[in-house]
């Protein structure tokens, strides 16, 4: 581990329940993958796992959370609202706002999940369990329903630049963002301020095989959870080959790239914290070395 990055494979998992947790929960881990104890700032990045008939009580968190359901389905509710989320479901709970977690199906849910600004040890990890309140009867996600303002779905066909008709948009995981397309590499926006996240952005990235994105460094955090096919990375000129449910994670500074070897497409679920500027998100190794190259000559 380097204090600007980290990898850790899905064989690495360790789930437990988490500190403070064990009186306000029934068949709930934790595997925390990103935190202060590796050097992250902004990032709280982990993967949860529910059992059937188990609950995260009702409880409030002084950060965001977004969550991304990977297997089975767990219920959110709000004081108000309901949520039934399934697998490519994902949604945004802002800082303070009061919800309860459940698992009412037959198998265990598994999700990812972030959280800034950055859960922190000495603050009891920044949740704060509190009295119930009356629950609703929770709904699936209806993505084209003008009322979802906090929840949306993602498919792998989502990612398919030659299905992007106005009927495949129309279930789609998001209308507000355009699929960005480039170098053999597709990107659509989960998760931002478009979705009511003030810290945080979490997105699905997608390269073809011979996909490649060029050495390259941020002024923010970014974590990335390898969901189909395989990577090569390379993090501060450290190779490594990245597999489904393998976690990355580059801090601020870290020159990072990466390629498909292939044959098939590789895709992956990634977050940042904080939020990109509005400007000068990527820095770009080539374009300074050819600025030193060109001021050699002159």
């Amino acid at each position: 581990m380097s204090p600007r990055h980290l990898v850790r494979a899905s064989s690495d998992g360790s789930f437990a329940v988490p500190p403070g947790y064990a009186e306000h929960t029934r068949g709930f881990r934790r595997w925390i993958v990103v935190d202060e104890a590796v050097g992250a700032v902004h990032t709280g990045f982990s993967i949860g796992e529910l059992e059937p008939d188990g609950f995260i009580s009702h409880h409030v968190h002084s950060y965001e959370e977004s969550l991304f359901v990977l297997e089975g389905e767990v219920v959110l509710r709000t004081p108000g609202a309901g949520v039934r989320l399934g697998r490519g479901d994902y949604g945004v709970i802002s800082i303070g706002v009061p919800h309860v977690l459940r698992n009412d199906g037959s198998a265990t849910a598994r999700w990812a999940a972030m959280a800034a600004p950055q859960p922190r040890a000495a603050m009891g990890g920044d949740t704060h369990f509190i009295p119930s309140f009356p629950e609703a009867d929770a709904t699936a996600i209806d993505v084209r329903d003008p009322r979802t303002r906090s929840f949306g779905h993602i498919d792998p066909g989502n990612m398919d630049a030659a299905r992007q008709t106005q009927d495949m948009l129309a279930a789609s995981a998001s209308m507000r963002t355009a699929l960005l397309v480039y170098s053999g590499i597709t990107v659509k926006m989960m998760i931002d301020r478009e979705l009511g996240a003030d810290h945080l952005t979490m997105f699905m990235v997608q390269y073809d095989p011979d996909g490649l994105a060029g050495a390259h460094d941020h002024p923010f955090e970014e974590t990335y959870l390898i969901l189909e096919g395989e990577v090569d990375g390379t993090f501060d000129g450290e190779p490594y080959h990245l597999r489904a449910g393998d976690i990355a994670w580059a801090g601020v500074g870290c020159v990072h790239s990466f390629t498909n070897p292939g044959p098939g497409v590789v895709r992956w679920l990634e977050t940042q914290a904080p939020q990109p500027p509005t400007r000068h998100s990527y820095r770009f190794a080539r374009d300074w070395d050819h600025l030193r190259e060109r001021s050699m000559l002159e």
